[in-house]
């Protein structure tokens, strides 16, 4: 009785975290095949990197949530770190956009928010009381925010003031400030995911609509805040980008960053029928598709290679997720 008991114990443990079982497997077989994969400069640089699009995957694992989907992060990337770097343009920048000195950094943070959230209102404000499926409403929304980027300033902004930067090249007592972002955005989207009215609805929306409704949540202004949410996630991750660089380039900031997004939410356990996600799964999903770069990047594999791995990955993922749910029905 204790042996089946212990059993029941180990097989409901390994289910529950599987996800953090398959990362310890692949950081192993790494580290057997690639040494180095292990050294402090390089777990560094890996974290760095990923580090952006971990935050859009916060956000965008909020419309999966709700059974929804956002292709505009990327582009939303590109379109707040150009406007914001253009504020960050010092004095004596050869090509300033704006005909004034730097603002302060921290003014600028604020304002690319401000913008993230305005983005996010109108699209969400469109899905929500136009009922056009939030891929068509996301994908004319990524479009328009490329090509507004582009009208902005057809060449890279550069020459950005230190304390802009500081958000993405700074640390504090050691840690990269970027990662520092990152670690505080894992934990308002665990407590908003978690610990507040909104996830619930979130959860409830995604789950059933009609019975939110139902219920008495006002699904509409539930769906604005979710993609208001997921674009203010990839607004922060737009003025780190820039802060990191130095600049800001509209044809190639942010592209494809919504698919990583994506991808890490879904092997993460994020459920694209909607009502199922866990925060540690997606932060898990983060670093599993950031160990795989890295690794593909350490043993010399090209982009092409790179991206029809992570295309088989999101496949995948999709595809245990839907018998996941045909075995439960």
């Amino acid at each position: 009785m204790n042996r089946t008991l212990a059993d029941n114990r180990m097989k409901k443990f390994i289910s529950k975290n599987s996800i953090w079982l398959i990362l310890i497997v692949i950081v192993a077989v790494v580290t057997i095949i690639k040494p180095v994969f292990l050294t402090p400069g390089n777990l560094q640089t890996l974290i760095t990197t990923e580090s952006i699009k971990g935050i859009l995957a916060f956000g965008i694992m909020f419309a999966i949530l709700s059974k929804g989907i956002d292709l505009t992060p990327g582009a939303t990337v590109a379109f707040v770190s150009v406007i914001c770097a253009s504020l960050a343009q010092t004095a004596d920048a050869s090509r300033k956009i704006l005909g004034f000195g730097p603002l302060p950094g921290w003014l600028i943070f604020l304002i690319g928010i401000a913008i993230g959230a305005v983005i996010g209102l109108i699209i969400g404000a469109i899905i929500a009381y136009t009922k056009i499926p939030p891929f068509i409403a996301t994908l004319g929304g990524q479009l328009i925010l490329r090509a507004a980027s582009k009208m902005y300033s057809s060449i890279p902004v550069s020459s950005l003031s230190d304390d802009f930067r500081f958000f993405g090249k700074g640390n504090i007592l050691g840690i990269p400030m970027i990662v520092v972002i990152f670690v505080i955005m894992f934990i308002l989207s665990a407590i908003l995911l978690t610990k507040t009215r909104f996830g619930r609805n979130v959860f409830a929306i995604g789950g059933n609509d009609s019975a939110a409704r139902v219920a008495g949540i006002n699904v509409e202004k539930n769906l604005m805040l979710v993609y208001m949410w997921c674009s203010i996630c990839a607004a922060i991750g737009g003025v780190l980008l820039a802060g990191r660089t130095g600049s800001a380039d509209p044809s190639t900031y942010g592209l494809n960053y919504e698919l990583d997004a994506i991808a890490a939410a879904t092997v993460g356990g994020t459920s694209h029928t909607g009502g199922v996600c866990r925060i540690s799964g997606v932060l898990a999903g983060i670093l599993i598709l950031g160990v795989i770069n890295n690794a593909l990047i350490l043993m010399g594999v090209d982009d092409n290679m790179t991206n029809i791995i992570k295309g088989l990955i999101i496949v995948g993922a999709v595809i245990l997720d839907m018998r996941k749910n045909a075995k439960k029905v």
